[in-house]
């Protein structure tokens, strides 16, 4: 567990609340057919993001999504996850009676409070549900400096 406490954590938190229900807000805004603004728009993916002793462990609901359609990156210390998944297109012979299944994109990056080590990172998917594990990078809590005599 961290010692350190970011004054400015729940601060954020709120913040990625309040763009996460514009973004909701703005595609019921949208006019056209219910499912226009959901074609060209990237959605939201919510997210749970546990921290253990020496890793993180973040798990994703990804449900209509293949391990091929997931992308996890982390860069410095930013956890990037990117979903999309192609139309699905049924060849049948009569018109549509109902077509909803469209195009679907996802994303989601998350700042990790830590240094993690990159190189170490894990991801498995099943069922829908994404687990990513994120160990921490070794960093030593404080050194102890020699003091020289002037």
């Amino acid at each position: 567990m961290s010692s350190r406490n970011n004054p400015f954590e729940e601060l954020e938190q709120l913040f990625d609340r309040m763009s996460r229900q514009f973004e909701e807000a703005s595609r019921s805004w949208s006019s056209g057919t219910p499912f226009a603004s959901r074609e060209s728009e990237d959605e939201s993916m919510a997210l749970d993001l546990v921290e253990h002793d020496d890793e993180y462990v973040v798990t994703v609901d990804l449900p209509g999504f293949e391990r091929e359609d997931v992308d996890v990156r982390v860069t410095d210390s930013t956890l990037k996850i990117a979903a999309n998944r192609e139309q699905a297109v049924d060849e049948e012979d009569g018109e549509f009676i109902r077509h909803e299944r469209r195009h679907r994109r996802a994303s989601r990056s998350v700042r990790l409070p830590e240094p993690v080590d990159a190189n170490a990172v894990t991801a498995r998917m099943r069922h829908g549900v994404l687990t990513v594990t994120v160990p921490r990078e070794d960093v030593e809590d404080s050194t102890r400096i020699e003091i020289e005599e002037a």
